[in-house]
């Protein structure tokens, strides 16, 4: 008897924001009676969800892309679909269109819920289908998930972003902010809850800006509200700007006994010179002041950050205001890039682009000190007991792992099935940015 079952096959690039958007793609799928599936030779329909933040990540989406080529030519009914950051770029779906001809669908970031229309126009009627909205388009809700992360969940609270940092493509491939409604946000939450998750991350491009365009709401406000809601559960969010990180958000934060204690607060740079070409419109003085404040109301809060070296014109000294913020400030985590010019953003034409070998010796010395604090972090660990959220089970350590409240992840040994159970585990050895123990 023939099978019947279908798959789907989805390849995520880039940041939470699309881990979670593939999780709407898979749902829509899975609402169509498509099954997951383990690689592309078993799918009857491929997506690529794609980011173009970086250069290497749109490299590494049209590499995999056309690596598909023969595997189309022996599958005929095989449906390849891409989506996203990258086609959402003025003119680039037809480019891509013409460089893979064996794409089936082509569609962006303003029409990603139009998924399941855009699949059965293709299946009904075997042409390509291409579809590039130019503007966003209304908030869309109750789209299928397929969710794949327990016991962490991902819950958009906006779309958008109004900032406009000049080396940064996602305001032109994301469009204007756009907030969903408290109350839809809640009931999202409240079903989470009552599924068994245990840990709520709210996306936004800028989630402090989040109620700007409401009106009748803010940030602090929405989570202090999911903070009231019943049940055993961590909240997290991502991602902040400095500028509209305010002492009100701050004093929310520290009121919630559901809130982790860490905040991830991208610098990007510790030179002011270099933080006006960048248009991030704050200081490295305001930074420093609005770090001084969360340690006020939340003395032990994990700090993590974003840092790019090598931005057009930076200098020695603009380095070393950015080397000595780190050491200042001594974050629990630092995400560090080397600059990468993104066509259409206006830091691709600026004069003063950096020389790459420059670039590559300054994030080097960058990565060293963060280790060094990553590791003097985890020494004080010793001997602690700490509670951890399971969140899965590392198959070559052979140990379950999670994390605690301030990020740090801990493995630890177990007979049985802890996932998505909160546990106390007394640490016993530390590494760079990870810890050991066992459960007590």
């Amino acid at each position: 008897m023939e099978n019947l079952t279908k798959y789907f096959y989805i390849v995520t690039y880039g940041c939470q924001m699309n881990v979670h958007e593939s999780e709407k793609l898979a749902g829509i799928l899975n609402e169509q009676g498509y099954l997951p599936c383990e690689n592309e030779k078993q799918a009857d329909i491929i997506v690529f969800n794609t980011c173009c933040i970086r250069e290497n990540a749109e490299d590494r989406a049209e590499g995999n892309i056309g690596a598909l080529k023969k595997l189309k030519k022996q599958k005929k009914d095989l449906i390849i679909a891409v989506c996203g950051c990258m086609t959402q770029q003025k003119g680039y779906a037809e480019q891509l269109h013409k460089k893979f001809p064996f794409i089936d669908i082509i569609f962006g970031t303003h029409n990603l819920e139009d998924f399941k229309s855009l699949l059965q126009q293709k299946l009904s009627s075997k042409k390509k289908v291409i579809s590039i909205l130019e503007k966003e388009t209304e908030i869309k809700e109750n789209t299928p998930k397929f969710r794949t992360s327990f016991p962490n969940a991902w819950v958009n609270i906006m779309y958008g972003c109004n900032n406009f940092c000049t080396y940064c493509i996602v305001p032109y491939v994301r469009g204007r902010e756009r907030s969903r409604k408290p109350e839809n946000i809640i009931n999202e939450c409240k079903a989470l809850i009552n599924e068994g998750y245990k840990e709520i991350t709210l996306l936004g491009q800028n989630v402090n800006s989040y109620g700007k365009d409401l009106g009748n709401t803010n940030f602090a406000s929405l989570i202090t509200e999911i903070s009231n809601l019943d049940g055993d559960f961590r909240l997290r969010f991502m991602t902040n700007h400095p500028k509209d990180l305010t002492e009100d958000l701050i004093i929310s934060l520290a009121n919630s006994k559901k809130c982790c204690k860490s905040i991830h607060l991208p610098i990007q740079s510790g030179s002011n010179h270099i933080l006006k070409l960048m248009n991030r419109r704050y200081t490295r003085e305001d930074y420093l002041e609005e770090i001084k404040i969360l340690r006020k109301y939340i003395p032990d809060i994990a700090i993590t950050t974003d840092i790019m070296v090598g931005f057009p014109q930076e200098t020695d000294e603009d380095f070393l205001d950015t080397f000595n913020l780190v050491k200042e400030v001594k974050y629990s985590g630092a995400f560090t890039f080397v600059y990468s010019k993104r066509k259409g953003t206006p830091a691709a034409t600026m004069e003063g682009q950096m020389d790459e070998e420059i670039s590559k010796e300054r994030i080097m010395k960058l990565i060293d000190l963060q280790n060094s604090i990553n590791r003097e972090q985890s020494l004080s660990y010793n001997g602690k007991i700490i509670e951890i959220l399971c969140e899965g089970y590392d198959d070559k350590k052979g140990k379950y792992l999670g994390r605690d409240t301030y990020g740090r992840m801990a493995y630890f040994s177990s007979n049985i099935n802890l996932i998505g159970k909160f546990v106390n585990v007394l640490i016993t050895e530390t590494g760079g940015i990870s810890l050991s123990g066992e459960i007590v």
